[in-house]
């Protein structure tokens, strides 16, 4: 049976498929064993390593679970403010007035154009030199003013995509029947453009959280990441183990995030389907009945 992407594998095909398979699942063993054996030879998986995650709550309390607040804090402003202000320069770029149009497509292309780590280095230097924010608190600061204005131009395009992606028959419907602009836009194409851009906006938000990383790399930020640094140090030479458990916990919370967003995207899309039922004729003659009195006693 063929495919819109592809025609269906013949046997020579399935055969050479399965041989690259099998390939590929062998060398991956044999690299596996390989990291496996020097890990242990050089004394990385030893208990004595790993043995504080799991029979204390010291580096929990003290190390990771302040570093995982700062992650959150930090990711959670920068969403705040940057999904918003991403709309609305998303929408603007799409305004038939040219002194809207221009001066957000100059604001997107310019942030979007900058490395973050530099918009949070320029951040840094910012809030040191002309504002009274404390040392303690510029780094965070710093870190969600680069987070937000590198993502906020990345969602514009997101959301300019979505909407432009949309029949135009959409737009020229709603104002068949005399909806502005603005109502077209916000009643008509936003709520059919959130489903369509929605994997794209999670994948920027999972973006979002990763990149506070950079803070604690570079502006001693004391995030997650920066916590496994001073966690290893502590408790002497156990690098690899402190800093798989913080990819774990990455790993868990940004699985978490694009599951929730799948949940979302697929109660949106039964919700959007749910809307278009069509009656049947007893039930259309039953309902214009009750509305108009017909067939009453």
């Amino acid at each position: 049976m063929s495919s819109v992407l592809y025609d269906a594998q013949g046997p020579r095909a399935k055969r050479r498929n399965v041989l690259f398979t099998a390939l590929f699942l062998v060398a991956f063993a044999a690299l596996l064993w390989w990291v496996v054996g020097t890990l242990s030879d050089k004394g990385q998986l030893d208990w004595a390593k790993w043995k504080m995650f799991f029979t204390s709550s010291e580096p929990w309390s003290t190390y990771i679970w302040p570093g995982l607040q700062n992650t959150l804090k930090a990711a959670a402003l920068s969403v705040i403010i940057a999904l918003p202000l991403g709309a609305v320069l998303g929408i603007a770029r799409l305004s038939d007035h040219a002194w809207v149009r221009i001066p957000a497509a100059i604001v997107v292309e310019f942030f979007r154009s900058i490395p973050v780590l530099v918009l949070m280095i320029f951040g840094l230097a910012l809030f040191s030199e002309y504002t009274s924010v404390s040392s303690d608190d510029r780094p965070l600061y710093a870190v969600v003013t680069g987070l937000v204005l590198y993502n906020a131009s990345v969602l514009a395009e997101i959301v300019r995509a979505g909407i432009l992606a949309l029949p135009k028959g959409q737009a020229e419907g709603a104002m068949a029947i005399g909806l502005r602009k603005g109502q077209v836009m916000r009643l008509i194409l936003l709520p059919q453009a959130v489903t369509t851009m929605l994997p794209a906006i999670v994948s920027q938000l999972v973006v979002i959280v990763k990149d506070t990383a950079l803070g604690g790399a570079v502006l001693t930020f004391p995030e997650l990441l920066a916590s496994a640094n001073t966690m290893s140090a502590y408790y002497g030479a156990n690098t690899i183990a402190s800093f798989t458990v913080v990819a774990v916990i990455f790993i868990a919370l940004n699985f978490a995030l694009t599951s929730f967003a799948s949940w979302l995207e697929r109660r949106l899309r039964r919700a959007k389907k749910s809307t278009g039922a069509v009656l049947k004729a007893d039930d259309a003659g039953v309902a214009g009945s009750n509305a108009t009195g017909a067939g009453g006693p």
